[in-house]
């Protein structure tokens, strides 16, 4: 109870903070409650949403690459994957994995209690052999204590460019938290979408369907649901926009009209046509990515690219110590 306490004080005081800041704005990581992260994977499975596809193919061509580098040392290996989802992509590796070291073991971690539980459902049917072994909670504390009971090897899964949640300072001070509870041995696998076209990138995160408007919006419910929210879902709508510069997709939900808003005892005012900053999506180039290697304490020991060199799965091996 002390646990869930802790964790909506955190929801609270996070909303809080950015619906008092100016420009207005909610922290992405807290989408993915159980609905959230049903509409997550009903957006991965939009033809727009090709980050989904490029991944699924390099995992598809290239898993026997990707596996000769995972058991280059010869030991046995822990497959830890952060923000498991379903683990549809993840699970073509781990067949390839599995075929040359049955000993395997996987590890998702995920918040969602309900995606976790599907997950395992999932992986029962489809690999009955692999052993799992799911984890519901924080990344960095869950790691650590894998760290401490288990020697084997592990290969951490960054997938479905996660990382470009993240902006630039956060995504350096998240891989050097990574670092931190990694053995020298160990492997980081991390997806990055790269710059491309900008009208792909674009309708990625404005589908037609509205799926990931749905996805923003349910995030107003969440407040409304946990934090006595008085979010009045239509008047608000979704847009996005990608910048080519800054390499960077931004999604945005935006007042249609001036109204007030209570949440947790506190009220906020609401401009007509004022922006809620809900999510940026960081687009990278290879020359992006091996500084970020290098900056917090890695090095990329492989690339892999699907053939439109749209996305890139990066291997990287810390730097020992």
């Amino acid at each position: 109870m002390a646990r869930k306490r802790e964790k909506n004080s955190a929801f609270e005081s996070d909303v809080l903070d950015g619906l008092s800041a100016t420009p207005k704005h909610l922290p992405s990581r807290y989408f993915y409650d159980d609905k959230g992260s049903r509409l997550f994977q009903e957006i991965m499975r939009l033809p727009e949403y090709y980050l989904t596809a490029c991944e699924t193919e390099i995992f598809t061509h290239r898993a026997e690459n990707i596996v000769d580098e995972l058991l280059a040392d010869g030991h046995e290996i822990d497959v830890v994957e952060l923000g498991a989802g379903d683990g549809s992509k993840t699970a073509i590796l781990l067949s390839s994995l599995l075929a040359r070291a049955p000993s395997t073991r996987y590890l998702p971690i995920d918040i969602s209690h309900e995606a976790m539980g599907e997950l395992v459902r999932n992986f029962g049917e489809r690999l009955p052999k692999l052993t799992i072994e799911p984890q519901v909670g924080d990344y960095f504390s869950i790691l650590n204590s894998i760290r401490k009971v288990s020697k084997r090897r592990k290969a951490i899964l960054f997938l479905g460019s996660n990382i470009g949640n993240f902006a630039a300072e956060a995504a350096t001070e998240f891989f050097r938290s990574l670092r931190a509870v990694m053995d020298d041995g160990d492997l980081l696998f991390v997806g990055f979408d790269l710059q491309k076209d900008p009208r792909v990138i674009h309708l990625a995160y404005d589908d037609p369907a509205g799926v990931t408007a749905q996805f923003n919006l349910n995030l107003l419910e969440r407040i409304n649901r946990e934090l006595n929210g008085t979010f009045r879902l239509e008047n608000f709508l979704h847009y996005a926009n990608y910048r080519p510069i800054e390499g960077s997709a931004r999604s945005y939900l935006i007042s249609r009209e001036a109204h007030t808003v209570g949440v947790a005892g506190k009220l906020f005012e609401f401009r007509r046509w004022e922006p809620i900053h809900m999510e940026i999506s960081q687009k990278y180039t290879v020359t992006m990515i091996e500084d970020y290697a290098r900056n917090t304490g890695f090095r990329v020991t492989m690339n892999f690219f699907d053939d439109r060199e749209y996305y890139c799965d990066s291997l990287w091996q810390p730097i020992a110590r």
